[in-house]
Formats: C-alpha cells, structure tokens, sequence
C-alpha cells in the first residue's frame, strides 16, 4: 500500500527530496451548527480528506504520456478542446520565452480552467477521492493543472502572501490545520472586493505558482493558484469586521507542507 506524501513546510524543491514523514498531528476539523448568523450557511475549515489531490510526485512523466494518450482524446467536460481554449493557448505559445517550462497542453489547461471550468472541475476535485481511479473525469486537467503549478514554481519565488475572498461564510479556529480541497484562487491584490467581503483569507503559500505572467490569464487579478494538497495552518481568526481587508472575518493562514493521500495511485511511480 502507497504510503500519502506528507511534508512540512519548506520549499517544494526541497520537500519533494525529503519525503519521509509518515504522519502529522493536526486538530479536528470544528465541528459547528450549519446555520451561522442569520441562517447563512456556515461551511467548516477542514483538511478535505475526500478531495482528489495527487500531487503526482514521482510519476509525473508517466502520467503526462497518459494524459496524452488517453485521457485528452476523450475529453469531453473539461473545456480543453473549445476554440476559445485553443486560441488563448495559442497566444501563450507565441509570447512565452524560451526559459518558460510550460508546453502547449499546460497552456490549455490554465486556460480551461481560467475561461470557466474551474467550477466543475473543483467540484469533483472535492469530493472525487472515492471514484479517483473509476469514474473521475477530470484526470486530464487535474494532471495539467498540477503539473503547470510545479514547474512554474522552478522559476518563482519560493512563497508568496497572498488574499482570497469568499461570499460564504467559514469556521474554522485557531491551530488548525486545514486544505482548500481544491485548486484555489487567490490573489496578490487584496482589494478585489468584488469577491466578496463575508469570509477573507490572508494566506501564506509556498506551493502556489504565480500566473500574472500569462495576461491572457490574468490581466488584473494578479493570481497566485494553489493546489488541493498545500496544508495551512491557522494563525488567527479576527472577527471585528475593523481589518484592511473590510470583511466580516478574516484567517490568516501560514503554510504547513502538503500533504498527498493519493499520490500516484493512478499512475504507479518511476523506480530508480
């Protein structure tokens, strides 16, 4: 049985060469009345164990010969064969430097996922650890994301602070450890107020690759995507609704390694 790749914190060229923690002591998720304030919906901070989120560290060359050879030419839900998909990696293609590690079918995902499929991709990333290696269907632009995000942070800064604002309303305390569960936007820009003002997060990442760099991507976002395996931990919660921010609460959340359940289990590693 494949042991989960769990790492603290460091960078992600040094903790994939460091491996060898077998466990980490977390605190539970909090446990709270799904009716907050209000009756709005409260979603608790958790480490999201039903989330697909292999990370593919030490099998990525294998499963990018599968995604080539399989998954793509079946893609049908994944918005990676629209015309407009096509012509933004196109762009990309044309204007990137010859130092850029990312290839035609990276292009296409980020902007699959950029242009609208972030939404139905991050719903089965949620909660697709059960059918990861039957019924998943979005193994071709998880595998792309993914793979994008390590080898632009080649080239990166090794951690980022970054914002990220919801319309929902989290719980969540002090001490824990929490997962997004799923690839995560957020920001270096803290004043998008248009996402929201309910719930903010003020975020700590070593492990999410800046985007800003692609404008057709990003052209005011500044966007820093997080994957669905980087560990946070939370370092405070303010609920005064007084912060820089201007939302109602407000976690700061410091990095805490990542932690892969389902590495490689649907692509065997590459054995030295």
């Amino acid at each position: 049985r494949r042991r989960a790749i769990l790492l603290t914190n460091m960078s992600f060229q040094a903790a994939i060469q460091n491996n060898t923690h077998d466990s980490v002591k977390v605190s539970g998720a909090s446990v709270q009345d799904p009716s907050g304030p209000s009756g709005i919906i409260t979603i608790p901070l958790s480490l999201s164990s039903e989330s697909v989120d292999d990370m593919y560290y030490g099998c990525s060359q294998k499963m990018l010969i599968k995604v080539k050879r399989h998954y793509l030419p079946r893609s049908t839900r994944e918005g990676l064969h629209s015309t407009y998909t096509k012509l933004c990696a196109l762009k990309a293609m044309r204007s990137k430097d010859i130092y850029d590690p990312l290839s035609w079918i990276h292009f296409k995902a980020l902007c699959a996922y950029t242009a609208g499929s972030y939404d139905e991709l991050n719903r089965a990333v949620r909660k697709g650890r059960a059918s990861y290696k039957t019924s998943f269907e979005f193994h071709a632009l998880h595998f792309l994301l993914s793979d994008a995000i390590r080898l632009l942070k080649v080239n990166q800064r090794s951690c980022y602070t970054t914002y990220r604002r919801s319309r929902l309303l989290f719980s969540g305390e002090q001490g824990q450890t929490i997962r997004f569960g799923s690839f995560a936007s957020s920001s270096l820009n803290k004043d998008l107020l248009h996402f929201g003002r309910r719930t903010c997060f003020e975020i700590n990442t070593c492990f999410g690759a800046y985007l800003k760099s692609y404008s057709e991507f990003d052209s005011e976002e500044d966007e820093v995507l997080i994957p669905p395996y980087e560990m946070f931990k939370i370092v405070s919660v303010d609920t005064s609704g007084q912060n820089d921010l201007q939302c109602e609460v407000v976690y700061k959340l410091e990095t805490a390694g990542v932690h892969s359940s389902l590495n490689c289990q649907h692509t065997p590693k590459i054995t030295s």
